[in-house]
């Protein structure tokens, strides 16, 4: 297996995304950006979250290769919330939280999980596969006032804050490892790419091939800069021009 990754932060800002690869697991997570002026609660911002949820992460897959990936996730959340202190308000619904893609290499086969809207996508002898968590494609509107009250809420959508039992709710499945070509996890920074600018798939995985994970970023940098209409969609806020973007790329030898 050859392991590749990239990323690169909005233009401007922290990076809030954050990438681990290792012998047989891979994590990426995307940190919410908090909106000026927002009461969250909390001492800490999303880029703590996300480096204090991978390290936990990490640490479980790493030495249990038993739990369910959800199950995994949601002790890694109960120490996330465990390791805020008594500072903050836990309850606040706008506490910083994250989104997560992992993988797992599980005997001969891989397990996957995504929670909220990163992505990850299986190139196998069968074709591609996308796995994603579309629930905030499915929201009316996505506001802070719509976020606060549906967040982590059925009828919403669920990502990884204060609750635990957010994992629970996160796409989980497994692959065979007969057949696989490329596992891709990227942030919503790397999947505007199809979800937005038209790309498909295939070419986002043939960019990869021929010039490696930072073409990609490029593409999508271009793509920003010269059609930031495409990203404008009825009843959302304006999104951010340069989004934080990273991407880890396995392929099978």
């Amino acid at each position: 297996m050859e392991v590749l990754l990239a990323g690169e932060a909005g233009a401007g800002r922290t990076n809030e995304d954050y990438a681990i690869a290792a012998p047989g697991i891979a994590i990426v997570l995307d940190g919410v950006t908090q909106l000026s002026g927002l009461e969250t609660g909390c001492v800490h911002d999303p880029a703590w979250l996300v480096r204090t949820l991978g390290g936990f992460l990490v640490e479980a897959l790493s030495s249990d290769q038993t739990s369910t990936l959800d199950r995994i996730l949601a002790a890694a959340i109960g120490r996330l919330r465990e390791s805020h202190g008594g500072g903050c308000d836990l309850t606040n619904p706008n506490s910083p939280s994250a989104t997560v893609a992992m993988v797992r290499e599980r005997g001969d086969h891989v397990d996957y999980l995504v929670l909220c809207d990163s992505s990850v996508v299986i190139e196998n002898s069968d074709g591609i596969i996308v796995v994603r968590d579309d629930r905030t494609d499915r929201l009316e509107a996505y506001d802070r006032h719509t976020v606060a009250r549906l967040r982590n809420m059925a009828g919403g959508f669920w990502v990884a804050s204060t609750e635990p039992a957010a994992a629970a709710e996160a796409v989980t499945g497994s692959v065979t490892r007969a057949g696989l070509r490329r596992l891709v996890l990227c942030t919503d920074g790397v999947s505007r790419l199809t979800d937005f600018f038209q790309f498909g798939w295939a070419e986002v995985l043939e960019l990869v091939e021929q010039s490696g994970p930072g073409a990609v970023i490029d593409a999508v940098r271009r793509c920003e800069r010269t059609r930031p209409d495409l990203l404008m969609r009825p009843g959302r806020r304006p999104p951010k021009q340069h989004d934080d973007a990273t991407l880890i790329v396995w392929r099978y030898l």
